[in-house]
């Protein structure tokens, strides 16, 4: 082992030791294909509602999550405009009882219904995926998408629960949460 080498896997071994992680350990991670995190949703990733003018197809973007904690038995996602109703919020997709070998959903796939997860109740009493529609001329808002690990069986959850009754019937079931962050404006 050279000098370098040496001094590098020292460096390495002392800074998982200093956080506590181990090299098999790799954080729960959320990510996209369709978007970085911070980066803009597309047009396309925007509400269909004629009402309100959206101008999208409502087509969801895909999302995948990554080194689930041990003991996980399924998950919740939820998809969240903090700006939304003058900064009151606007919860836009609830969906849990996902079952633990699932790993994400592809493009288009959480507007949908399936049998892959359980959808609640977002903000509109919608159960699928509903995109953006920002007020135009507003800055970007940000649209959290959350995917949170839980010790639950996919089956434990009732039908048609809220964002608030889903995150009350988690507690003390959560073991871990991790988020991404897409942008869009009119």
């Amino acid at each position: 082992m050279t000098r370098g080498s040496f001094f590098a896997t020292a460096v390495c071994g002392l800074s998982l030791a200093w956080t506590g992680l181990d090299a098999a350990q790799a954080p729960f991670a959320v990510t996209s294909s369709s978007f970085a995190d911070g980066g803009m949703l597309t047009v396309k990733n925007a509400a269909d509602d004629p009402m309100r003018m959206c101008g999208g197809q409502n087509i969801s973007p895909a999302l995948a999550w990554s080194n689930p904690p041990p003991n996980t038995k399924s998950y919740a996602v939820f998809l969240d405009d903090p700006e939304g109703l003058l900064g009151a919020g606007v919860s836009h997709w609830v969906a849990y009882n996902i079952p633990a070998s699932l790993t994400g959903f592809a493009e288009g796939e959480m507007a949908q219904a399936t049998q892959k997860f359980m959808g609640g109740k977002g903000t509109r009493d919608n159960a699928l995926y509903i995109g953006p529609c920002p007020p135009t001329g507003d800055a970007p808002h940000h649209y959290v998408f959350t995917v949170i690990a839980t010790d639950l069986d996919p089956s434990a959850l009732k039908a048609g629960m809220a964002k608030d009754e889903v995150m009350a019937a988690l507690k003390g079931h959560m073991l871990k949460a991790g988020s991404l962050i897409g942008r869009y404006a009119r």
